[in-house]
């Protein structure tokens, strides 16, 4: 959201109302305890995960749902980012995640692919459990098609070789790309576009937002969008519909 108190003040609540999601996930919140009054219903419960540097990072998860358990973080007594909320339900895992950024000089490269390691071996526990179905801002554009301007740039932030080999070792490892199992060939279909000036006007954008879902899920997937006319932020919603199973 790149803030979720700058987001509800450009309609976020317009949009949470309006699609009246079972679960919603939210990444980059940018705020401490204390810090927002979000009054979204009695029939939704919250969980949020602070960073514990002030304006950084940080999800949540809104649910009608009640969860069997909570957890929050992979190594809480080492995890200061609020990175990762899971929650767990009768028949499924629900995972809210914010991947670190490797930076523009990708001077914190070495620790993203050590967390996407860690992050892979956390969720695949999870799989031999139950399913899992994972959200959130994943930093990485998993293949040409998914950003607008490849050629140039091949090996920055967010498409760097490494960064994008992990993601295929995700998905290899028994997760499935929804969106991309429903629309292996859209083009133009980007969740991410830069702050610069036309940019979003002209959809110079990347895929970086995702629903993941365990590869057995596959068969329950009813719809996979990317709700691109949203506003309010750099990024835009991403939205799973699933039947029951």
């Amino acid at each position: 959201m790149n803030g979720l108190r700058s987001c509800v003040n450009k309609g976020f609540l317009d949009y949470f109302n309006h699609i009246g999601a079972d679960i919603f996930c939210v990444q980059e919140t940018k705020l401490q305890e204390g810090q927002i009054d979000l009054d979204l219903g009695a029939e939704y419960r919250q969980y949020w995960n602070y960073a514990l540097k002030k304006g950084y990072s940080g999800t949540a998860v809104f649910s009608k749902m009640t969860p069997i358990n909570v957890r929050y973080g992979l190594q809480e007594e080492t995890e200061p980012e609020g990175r990762i909320i899971t929650l767990e339900f009768e028949s499924f895992h629900l995972v809210t995640v914010y991947t670190p950024n490797a930076k523009r000089d990708l001077s914190r490269l070495a620790y993203r692919l050590e967390w996407e390691d860690v992050f892979r071996n956390f969720v695949l526990e999870l799989d031999a459990q139950k399913p899992v179905i994972i959200c959130g801002d994943l930093n990485v554009a998993h293949q040409e098609i998914d950003i607008k301007n490849w050629k140039s740039n091949r090996g920055n932030s967010g498409f760097t070789d490494e960064e994008r080999e992990k993601m295929t070792l995700l998905l290899h490892s028994g997760f499935t790309d929804s969106f991309r199992y429903l629309h292996p060939d859209r083009t133009d279909a980007y969740t991410w576009w830069s702050n610069m000036p036309r940019v979003r006007e002209r959809n110079i954008g990347w895929r970086i937002d995702y629903f993941l879902v365990s590869s057995r899920l596959r068969p329950f997937i009813v719809d996979a969008r990317i709700d691109s006319h949203v506003l309010g932020s750099d990024h835009c919603p991403v939205v799973l519909e699933m039947a029951e199973f």
